[in-house]
């Protein structure tokens, strides 16, 4: 059980600490907030809600994976250097996937929930 808590602690002072520095990651706090109760207008079934909150809450992830990925390459050396450029803009790419992912999920629900679906 201590085990337990202890990663409890340590993953919300991760989320505390991306919420402090990163713009990206309060940005997505943001459309966490606007998605929960979105998501139950837009839908009554319960693995669309899932899948809507979802998509939000996987972009997060990747979104502190990229984070945590720039910090560390930041540390190993602050000077530019290809390979390291090329880490960071493949993580960056991996945000920007997950977010295609979300959007084209949500994009979905509304069209379904208008009509046109």
């Amino acid at each position: 059980m201590d085990r337990i808590l202890r990663a409890a602690l340590y993953s919300w002072r991760g989320l505390v600490a991306a919420a402090k520095s990163e713009q990206a990651f309060r940005e997505e706090l943001v459309a966490l907030v606007i998605a929960v109760p979105l998501a139950f207008l837009l839908t009554a079934s319960a693995w669309k809600r899932l899948a809507l909150i979802g998509v939000i809450l996987l972009l997060m992830a990747v979104e502190l994976l990229n984070t945590a990925i720039e910090k560390l390459s930041d540390h190993v050396t602050p000077a530019l250097h290809p390979d390291i450029g090329r880490i960071k803009d493949m993580s960056s790419a991996a945000v920007g996937v997950a977010l295609a992912i979300a959007g084209f999920t949500w994009l979905l629900a509304v069209a379904e929930w208008i009509g046109l679906l």
